[in-house]
């Protein structure tokens, strides 16, 4: 498989790295400069959902704060808080999922998925939580919708993350979370028509509405100078539901792992 369709769980490592560099964020000078936190680096993920393979990934976060609005980069997405306030965000959220093409054995003769581009919002409050954000608690609900015409559905995600350790050099986070999906989507990505079950040999299939999956991991950082520091991020999400039931998911796993290591900036 040469290419795959966005994984969740590339939103949910971001999700915690960003929530634990926004404390940082938020105690930066308001100078009128913006100020914040990049991490580029490599990883691994699912080859497609569904699949029982990974592959290498890059992995990329940014929590940019600029005139009381933060920029943030998850994952392949990117959203902005345009609330200007520490605790409660909301704003606008838009992202790719990438192609399925090219797959191996079965599912390559199923038909080939274009690149999808979903857009929508999201709202979060953190709870708690001290001058560094230690032991705070990050609740977020994103829900997206496909503006391309590839699978015309729409996604709701809600996660949590509790930052166990924050300090000036050191962050330990662990998150939660899940998954709700139209029809549309789960059809485009884990049904089988009749064509497709032909060409395929695999049986015909035809998922509903609903939960898509559940999930955790952990995200950790050092700060090994002021400006620089490594982030590493372990979780995996289990598929659920009609979309676990696909010959899809038979033909390669429910568990979806991905891991990766990151180098980050903060200025």
């Amino acid at each position: 498989m040469r290419s795959l369709m966005l994984i969740p769980l590339a939103f949910l490592a971001a999700t915690a790295v960003t929530t634990s560099s926004t404390a940082h964020a938020q105690q930066a000078p308001d100078d009128g400069a913006p100020h914040g936190m990049v991490a580029i680096g490599a990883g691994v993920v699912p080859e497609f959902d569904g699949s029982g393979d990974v592959r290498p990934f890059p992995f990329a976060t940014a929590d940019i704060r600029w005139r009381g609005i933060n920029f943030q980069v998850r994952g392949a997405g990117a959203r902005v808080d345009v609330v200007s306030d520490p605790r409660l965000a909301i704003g606008p959220v838009i992202g790719p999922r990438l192609p399925r093409r090219d797959a191996d054995g079965r599912i390559g003769r199923l038909p080939e998925i274009g690149t999808a581009i979903e857009a929508g919002g999201y709202i979060g409050y953190r709870l708690g939580g001290n001058q560094f954000g230690q032991g705070a608690v990050q609740l977020d609900l994103t829900m997206v919708h496909d503006i391309s015409n590839t699978h015309n559905g729409l996604l709701a995600t809600g996660s949590a993350s509790y930052a166990a350790v924050q300090n000036r050099d050191i962050f330990l986070s662990f998150d939660l979370q899940t998954s709700w999906a139209s029809a549309d989507y789960s059809r485009t990505y884990f049904g089988i028509d009749q064509n497709g079950a032909t060409a395929s040999g695999l049986a015909a299939y035809t998922p509903g509405s609903g939960f898509r999956d559940v999930g955790g991991g952990v995200t950790a950082g050092y700060w090994f100078s002021e400006r620089f520091g490594v982030i590493a991020r372990a979780g995996a999400t289990y598929l659920v539901g009609d979309i676990a039931d696909s010959p899809i998911v038979d033909e390669g796993s429910r568990w979806q792992p991905a891991a990766g290591l990151m180098l980050s900036f903060r200025f």
